[in-house]
């Protein structure tokens, strides 16, 4: 029974990720070169974990007397443990041990969030509002996230 529960979980993920990517098969192949599936499953999916961690930051900022670095932490702690998922089940397809992805994962994502704490505060103590700060961090971190996430974190790794 966990045998079929596992491949039907898995069987719609991917029609999930084809729905996402499908369109991209249509394009000219000289683009396809340049914008292949797993990029544009990529980013779709980064755009709505975006979304998601903007969401939860302008909330948090409403709502709550956190500190502007503590409200991003926090964002970005939940949208990019729902990117993780989303990518490993929906885009990548990966049937690795997660184990180890999760920690090579944890370390793109430590990176990554030294560079947003850094853009988004910086940007902000200029006088720049809060979510137009963040937007520049994330279009600074996506170029590294998705190579260390294609060719690191979900690799398949032959043998």
């Amino acid at each position: 029974m966990d045998e079929q529960t596992t491949t039907t979980r898995t069987s719609t993920a991917e029609r999930v990720g084809d729905l996402l990517t499908s369109w991209v098969d249509r394009l000219p192949a000289r683009l396809r070169r340049v914008l292949s599936r797993e990029l544009v499953g990529f980013l779709v999916l980064g755009g709505f974990t975006f979304l998601i961690d903007l969401g939860i930051l302008a909330a948090l900022r409403a709502w709550t007397a956190l500190p502007l670095p503590a409200a991003v932490t926090v964002a970005y702690v939940a949208a990019f443990g729902l990117n993780f998922v989303l990518n490993r089940t929906v885009n990548f397809r990966s049937h690795a041990p997660v184990g180890g992805q999760v920690l090579r994962y944890a370390v793109v994502i430590a990176c990554d969030y030294l560079l947003t704490m850094g853009v988004t505060t910086g940007v902000s103590a200029l006088g720049v509002d809060f979510r137009l700060s963040r937007m520049a961090a994330g279009a600074c971190v996506a170029a590294f996230t998705y190579t260390a996430s294609r060719w690191w974190v979900f690799r398949e790794r032959s043998g």
